[in-house]
């Protein structure tokens, strides 16, 4: 027998012998896996069985397959948004100044104004139709609400300022 047969032989020898306890662990697993499926199959076959009995006694059965169309039903705990924090800035509640806006009520976020209020600011001041009484930082409670046409009166609207500001 040569060197070289002889190496081999003992290199083979010696990853047989460190192999074994791997193989008989694996040899375990796959017993249990078999005891796993045959236990999963009895539990499909006793879920209709189950299902079935559960209102006798009380019990709620996960339903299985596809829910039904429409929204999930609300949860009972509160959801935390993504990330755990809602964007924006939240009203100050102490001594938090109103919204400029005669009879609205909700606390002043920014330029005096509520956040729906502001956001109607902004389109106003975008469309060149912020009236002259929609100061930045007005006292609270001293502007008087603006009522906006809605559709083909809107656009009528817009059309009218575009020309407007382009005269």
């Amino acid at each position: 027998m040569s060197v070289d047969k002889a190496f081999r032989e003992m290199i083979r020898n010696e990853i047989e012998v460190q192999l074994k306890p791997l193989r008989q662990v694996i040899s375990r697993l796959e017993a249990g896996t078999s005891d796993l499926d045959a236990l999963r199959d009895v539990a499909e076959r006793l879920a209709p069985v189950a299902a079935a009995m559960a209102p006798l006694f009380g019990a709620q059965v996960a339903k299985t397959g596809k829910r039904g169309p429409g929204r999930p039903a609300k949860s009972a705990g509160p959801v935390p948004a993504a990330g755990g924090k809602r964007r924006g800035r939240k009203p100050s509640t102490d001594g938090a100044r109103e919204c400029a806006i005669i009879g609205c009520g909700s606390p002043s976020r920014t330029k005096g104004y509520c956040a729906a209020h502001y956001q109607k600011l902004r389109m106003l001041t975008k469309t060149n139709r912020r009236p002259s009484s929609w100061v930045d930082y007005a006292p609270p409670n001293s502007v008087e609400d603006v009522k906006l046409p809605r559709g083909r009166a809107a656009a009528k609207a817009l059309a009218a300022a575009a020309q407007g500001s382009s005269t």
